[in-house]
């Protein structure tokens, strides 16, 4: 299949990412359809698990550990997974739904760590007054997809993702933002209309990533 070239890719910024995005998501609709399913799906385990209560009981406090491990140790990796296929359908590249699971047998040390890192530092931010908090989410939100494409360590997707949002960090916070009203408009259409937005939101990350990283190739080749 064709890849988005440099000259053809979206302009780096909110309509441009979420209007390309609209685009693909129908191009592909089926792929990212049973992206969001399986998604879902490995999420709801950890939802169940935190519903529990009665904190004195042994089992119940078993469950909750084991709702911390399979949130640190599992769920990043499907949904690293789930931002490479994003970032595949948004390049025209082929999609192999098989690649959700291919962080189990390689990478899973770096997807694991970087979630980690990625967690703790933005938490911390938060701790501080939240909007140090804000600032570290919006420049570090291309973690999981410099990990994935690029097969950087921890350390590296950060400081990269920190790179490379110098500037559009207003750009990634208006996004998140322009993400709320579609999300509820989605759960206004019910639960098809929730995936669809869903979709439609990974998607435009996947682009914004997709568009600041071009810019940031040809700026390394002049």
């Amino acid at each position: 299949m064709e890849i988005i070239n440099a000259k053809r890719a979206p302009e780096a910024g909110i309509s441009g990412s979420y209007g390309y995005a609209w685009k693909q998501l129908w191009k592909y609709f089926l792929y990212f359809f049973l992206v969001a399913v399986i998604v879902a799906l490995f999420e709801s385990p950890a939802s169940v698990f935190d519903k529990v209560e009665n904190y004195d009981n042994p089992m119940a406090i078993g469950l909750q550990l084991l709702a911390v491990a399979y949130a640190l140790l599992v769920l990043p990796v499907i949904k690293y997974g789930a931002d490479l296929l994003y970032l595949r359908g948004i390049r025209n590249e082929k999609m192999e739904l098989a690649e959700l699971f291919t962080g189990f047998k390689k990478n899973y040390l770096n997807i694991v760590l970087a979630h980690l890192l990625h967690i703790a530092v933005v938490g911390i931010g938060f701790i501080f007054l939240i909007i140090p908090g804000i600032i570290l989410a919006c420049r570090l939100v291309f973690i999981p997809y410099l990990v994935m494409d690029k097969n950087l360590e921890p350390v590296a997707a950060m400081e990269k993702s920190w790179d490379m949002t110098r500037g559009h960090g207003w750009k990634v916070f208006g996004m998140a933002l322009l993400a709320i009203p579609v999300f509820i408009a989605g759960l206004l259409c019910f639960l098809v209309g929730a995936f669809i937005a869903v979709m439609w939101i990974s998607a435009a990350f996947a682009i914004l990533y997709h568009a600041l990283d071009l810019e940031d190739q040809k700026r390394i080749l002049m």
